[in-house]
């Protein structure tokens, strides 16, 4: 008698859920019943071991994207690491058993994924994917795909490339961490300054910040310094035009902008993790995870309440799940 290896997939799961918009005290339940997604001929089905939280997913869940949001209930989650446990009949990338790990909505604010990613299982199309790096855990790897294609697309955007100076505002956050990492290992910045408070600015030299600035103390639009590329990751367009050159570029993925700013929203693509993963993989580049984390699966309400303060140095993860 053959003995089917494969885990037996259930109908039902174990999920966050939300069935109407409000901040994640009021909306988000935890539920044994939800439904396993069904998978589309070119989607993997993942069993999820540790997801990543996002300043999008708190202000989806407040429904300030309702009009181009998929229906309700809702379980949120964009960033995932976890074990494919079944594939469309189009995968030709991965296959049973294989580590993933990926941002699933191709346009984040676009009609996103009804089933996220803080679930037992979610379904992923394959070309939003990655290999997990083998040397990182799921936990590391999760808290990676939004944050990091976000670095990697505004940089590209942005025209930065080696030899140029960059400033980032915003520098111990989620995206911030790995924009200073990314402008100075895989792009060659010739200079790399950071905006952080007081108690994180050695963590910005760490990463690779040849100056830290103290936005407590001072105001970085007032320097004497200007940059060719300034990335704004906290919403501050009005004085980040002022810190650069002339000629330069400014980019930024939150708030209003003052030209020649320029706001953009990230496409997912799993080829831009596999291009990254050689930098993950040799140490060059490091997840940072806020030391209060990885919060357990139970927590999804007390991580969310403290990734909305705004204070996380780096990214919030859930693990393990569930």
């Amino acid at each position: 008698m053959e003995i089917n290896s494969t885990p037996t997939i259930p109908s039902q799961m174990k999920a966050w859920v939300y069935e109407e918009y409000g901040n994640c005290t009021q909306a988000l339940k935890l539920v044994s019943n939800a439904s396993v997604p069904q998978l589309k001929d070119d989607q993997v089905l993942i069993m999820v071991v540790a997801a990543a939280l996002n300043p999008v997913d708190s202000k989806r869940m407040l429904g300030i994207f309702k009009a181009t949001d998929s229906s309700l209930p809702t379980v949120p989650g964009y960033d995932v690491a976890g074990v494919v446990v079944k594939i469309g009949s189009q995968v030709k990338k991965f296959k049973e058993g294989d580590e993933v790990y990926g941002h699933i909505n191709e346009k984040p604010l676009e009609y996103p994924k009804q089933f996220g990613s803080l679930a037992e299982y979610t379904a992923v199309e394959e070309k939003l994917l990655a290999p997990k790096p083998k040397n990182l855990s799921f936990a590391e790897a999760a808290s990676l795909p939004l944050a990091i294609e976000t670095a990697y697309e505004g940089l590209e955007r942005s025209g930065f490339s080696a030899g140029k100076s960059i400033l980032v505002l915003g520098g111990a956050g989620g995206v911030g961490t790995l924009i200073i990492q990314l402008a100075r290992h895989v792009f060659g910045a010739s200079r790399v300054a950071a905006t952080s408070s007081s108690g994180k600015l050695e963590l910005l030299k760490s990463l690779g910040a040849d100056f830290a600035i103290d936005y407590t103390k001072e105001s970085f639009e007032d320097l004497p310094e200007k940059f060719d590329v300034v990335f704004d990751a906290v919403g501050q367009g009005d004085k980040a035009v002022k810190a650069v050159k002339e000629g330069g570029s400014v980019v930024a993925i939150i708030g209003a902008v003052t030209p020649p700013a320029f706001l953009f929203v990230v496409t997912s693509d799993g080829s831009v993790l596999e291009k990254l993963n050689p930098f993950l993989e040799s140490g060059e580049v490091k997840p940072v995870i806020d030391p209060k984390g990885p919060f357990p699966f139970s927590q999804a309400v007390e991580a969310f309440s403290y990734l909305d303060t705004g204070r996380a140095t780096g990214k919030v993860v859930i693990y393990p799940i569930p």
